[in-house]
């Protein structure tokens, strides 16, 4: 489910629509530049890891003048901007990559549109606040509760597929199918939503990715922001609600957190963690389930392995998420001048971490190219974070993909993915999975 805190990644406050990070947009003095490098290009997202894999063995820290920012792509220097968040802001992670429209901009000008950075984008000492609260409802309890209702829905969603025909001809979207459908309906279950809204909820979350990570027109990110308001007003009708109607999920605890400690958590920070969620544990989960079988590529020796022993599932997963990441990047920007391998950086510069290039680094993952179900330290890949931005919902996205494997594998083990197909990736900064992905069996 994740970026480094995907899971959740509460919203971006209000004032990040409408203003785009200030920062340096000149490469650091003496630093290497690769001058066509970019994440939206097409050629990327088919593809991040051929280009991403040659710079970082030969220029592992480089300017990328069309895309205006510093690219880190070795695990090392991942792990220290990661881990030293005094050098290194998150402040970023969620602006939109481009300038928002002036139509867009009145849209969440409104004086009701009011999230507050709350996580992934919330700086210390307040994020080590907010987190203390938002990681208790990610319990071992709440895991094992959400457990039936993933595999009962999983099951469903199955049946769905089988009547539909045998996926003979030219097959069967798993993406509209499967792919989407169940983690969106599990994170509203978490979060606590009726059943009743899922569809008028799926609708207001959608395309928050090109919103924040993608390059959309003008038209596209004013529907956006009106989507984003409506949502954002039905968050705040919700939370109101549980709050004189407490129930066993997720928002009614973070409302007791903050009945229990009005001082510590304010009920705006409630409302935008809760805000938040929603696309924080459904696009990257959705991505995960759809990667999971282009990269087990059913029927396969891989597949085949995991239909006779499903014990071997978890670290298949673990794999995936390592070889063939639903999070292929992240962004942070320098709070002050520092050094990152041999270049020294300004306050102010951008950097675009390249998650997947570290994840298909030899020196951590031997002979990394090689998609391996049995990989003893496929758990160590980056795609997750680390340090105190950690996705909190690692352990959520890892059970969705388990349970989806365990079910699809023991349904449909003659699942086949039609072979030749055109798959397109909706070009965004990083997040990559397939837009249509067609099965059959």
């Amino acid at each position: 489910m994740s970026n480094p805190e995907n899971s959740p990644t509460p919203t971006a406050s209000a004032d990040s629509y409408h203003n785009v990070s200030r920062a340096a947009s000149e490469p650091p003095s003496g630093c290497p530049v690769v001058h066509a490098f970019s994440p939206l290009d097409k050629g990327y997202m088919n593809d991040p890891y051929t280009l991403t894999n040659r710079l970082r063995d030969t220029t592992p820290v480089f300017w990328a003048e069309e895309f205006g920012y510093l690219v880190v792509t070795r695990m090392e220097d991942i792990n220290e901007v990661f881990l030293n968040p005094d050098v290194y802001s998150s402040a970023n992670v969620q602006d939109p990559v481009q300038p928002i429209c002036p139509a867009a901009q009145t849209v969440l000008a409104v004086d009701d549109f009011n999230p507050v950075a709350v996580m992934s984008n919330r700086q210390p000492p307040d994020h080590g606040r907010i987190r203390k609260y938002t990681r208790q409802g990610f319990s071992n309890r709440r895991m094992n509760l959400l457990e039936p209702y993933i595999r009962e829905r999983a099951h469903a969603l199955v049946d769905q597929m089988l009547a539909s025909g045998d996926g003979s001809g030219e097959g069967i979207d798993f993406v509209a199918a499967f792919g989407h459908p169940l983690p969106g309906e599990v994170i509203f279950r978490f979060i606590g939503f009726p059943e009743e809204y899922d569809a008028q909820l799926k609708e207001w979350c959608s395309d928050r990715l090109a919103f924040s990570w993608g390059r959309p027109t003008p038209e596209e990110q004013e529907a956006i922001a009106n989507k984003m308001l409506s949502y954002w007003r039905f968050v705040r009708e919700f939370t109101a609600e549980r709050r004189d109607h407490p129930a066993d999920d997720y928002a009614s605890e973070m409302i007791q957190a903050h009945l229990a400690n009005p001082d510590d958590i304010s009920y705006r920070e409630v409302e935008s963690v809760l805000y938040g969620l929603s696309f924080a544990g459904h696009e990257i989960v959705s991505n995960l389930l759809s990667n999971s079988l282009i990269s087990l590529n059913p029927p396969s020796s891989d597949w085949d392995e995991l239909v006779a022993e499903p014990s071997l599932i978890p670290n298949a997963v673990e794999e995936v998420i390592r070889w063939n990441s639903p999070q292929i990047g992240w962004r942070r920007i320098a709070k002050v001048d520092t050094k990152l391998g041999d270049v020294d950086i300004p306050a102010g510069t951008r950097i675009f971490l390249a998650l997947g290039a570290a994840n298909h680094q030899e020196s951590e993952f031997p002979q990394p190219e090689v998609f391996d179900i049995h990989r003893e330290n496929a758990r160590f890949n980056i795609s997750f974070g680390k340090g105190i931005h950690l996705c909190l919902g690692a352990s959520l996205a890892r059970l969705e993909g388990r349970v989806a494997l365990e079910v699809l594998t023991e349904r449909i083990p003659t699942l086949r993915v039609v072979p030749n197909q055109e798959l397109t990736y909706f070009p965004n900064v990083s997040f990559r999975g397939p837009t249509r992905l067609l099965v059959e069996w």
